[in-house]
């Protein structure tokens, strides 16, 4: 495998771009990140010829894989065909934000915008906005996008900036405490309750790896906050359309946010993020309420045109079944492997994410553990040495993924994600071929 013209690319990029690149992790990828030239089903080419099993789907949103269907397509050059964009509302966004009320148990109105990062920033004021308040609780090891109140690190006693560039006064409003920990998010409630505007959430701690939530935490989030009178936010950026299918991972809990953040999936690849939630809530973004949200591109109708089929699709050709399915016998197959070849290790997972995770601590024996990716089940044999937190997956055996697993991949022909910590992502575009030339990568690489 040659990577000759990917390495051309990135110096010529480290002269124009800090780093290299236009979002941080893409530079993970040692010694340097290959250039992609074009996507191809459920695989992509780089500017060296290579091609590869491509389970990062874009980080999340290619739900269909690289290749539309053609009503997809149709929709999308019909709309472009149209004008790029007018600064006035189009009725596709309409039809769009009717179609995420009616199949996510939650909403009853949303509000477009442009990345889930923007999503969760106008959800945070807007939780403020609501309750008068101005603590935001995250969890630690959570990820809400680059913005100032979720950029926070520490613990509830002591928040800190987690990068520069956020005042430390920043900080002092957001309360991070761990996921999956009823004690710490109790005692942080009886404390500071009535100065809590709302809990923001990622039902599943998605983008540290996967970490599945312990039974009762998020009723016990839910009873809390209405408790209190605070906003439940989830954020489904990444399982939004994916975990649960057209009802989203709350669906698939079983529980109701006041509010919900989307990105990814809802605009079919294209850059979109969303809010959605009460009507009473979020009608108080302006003008029909005091808190000022807007923005030039929102619901952009080539963006929306594009979620609209997408989800469509997704809904009247059983995707959801095909790529759960895949990922399903991806995880056993994945459990399967470290079973034999590395016990240490985590596989997690559900629907059409998956991941291996290099725990350092856990049970070599067999057992009653989660024959398809952990599911925080008490009477699992690994169950007090899976990761439960953000903190447990960052302990992860970093170096053997850099060193080894990923180079490894590579030649094989694999792309997983830049770093051990983030999701992988089945689409409708991957094949049972996909899953066992993968599964027999690991075998090698493992």
């Amino acid at each position: 495998m040659t990577l000759e013209n990917s390495r051309e690319l990135y110096d010529r990029a480290l002269s124009v771009l800090p780093g290299g690149v236009n979002s941080s992790v893409r530079a993970a990828i040692q010694p340097y990140p290959f250039f992609v030239e074009r996507g191809d089903g459920g695989h992509v080419i780089d500017a060296d010829g290579n091609r590869y099993i491509d389970w990062v789907m874009g980080l999340g949103p290619l739900l269909l894989g690289h290749d539309l269907p053609q009503s997809v397509e149709s929709a999308v050059q019909k709309q472009a065909s149209a004008g790029p964009m007018y600064g006035a509302p189009t009725e596709i966004e309409v039809e769009l934000a009717e179609f995420v009320a009616r199949h996510v148990p939650s909403v009853e109105s949303v509000r477009f915008v442009n990345s889930g990062t923007e999503a969760t920033v106008s959800a945070v004021r807007l939780a403020r906005g609501y309750t008068g308040r101005e603590k935001i609780v995250v969890m630690q090891g959570g990820y809400h996008g680059a913005q100032e109140s979720t950029l926070v690190e520490g613990d509830a006693d002591s928040p800190a900036p987690s990068t520069k560039g956020v005042p430390q006064s920043f900080a002092e409003h957001t309360i991070p405490v761990p996921f999956n920990d009823t004690e710490a998010v109790e005692r942080v409630f009886e404390e500071r309750g009535e100065e809590i505007a709302g809990v923001l959430v990622e039902p599943i701690l998605a983008n540290k790896g996967i970490v599945s939530p312990v039974d009762g935490y998020h009723e016990t989030l839910r009873k809390l906050t209405r408790e209190h009178g605070s906003l439940l936010i989830f954020d489904e950026v990444i399982t939004g359309f994916r975990v649960g299918g057209l009802a989203c991972a709350q669906g698939k809990f079983g529980i109701t946010p006041d509010v919900t953040t989307f990105g990814k999936i809802v605009g079919g690849g294209f850059p979109v993020g969303a809010i959605g939630g009460r009507s009473e809530v979020i009608e108080s973004f302006t003008p029909s309420g005091d808190v000022f949200q807007a923005g030039t591109f929102s619901g952009h109708p080539v963006t929306m045109a594009a979620g609209l089929e997408t989800l469509k699709y997704a809904a009247e050709n059983d995707v959801y079944d095909h790529v759960n399915g895949l990922g399903e016998r991806m995880r056993s197959g994945l459990t399967d492997i470290c079973a034999d070849q590395a016990p240490e290790y985590t596989v997690v997972g559900t629907d059409s994410l998956f991941k291996v995770i290099f725990t350092r601590e856990a049970p070599v024996e067999g057992g009653s553990h989660c024959g398809s990716g952990c599911e925080q089940r008490t009477d699992c044999s690994r169950y007090t040495h899976c990761p439960k937190t953000g903190a447990d997956v960052a302990s992860a055996e970093v170096d053997r993924w850099n060193r080894l697993l990923w180079p490894a991949m590579r030649e094989q022909g694999v792309f997983l994600s830049q770093n051990q910590f983030e999701s992988q992502f089945v689409s409708d575009a991957h094949t049972e071929e996909d899953v066992e030339e993968t599964l027999e990568a690991y075998k090698h690489a493992l």
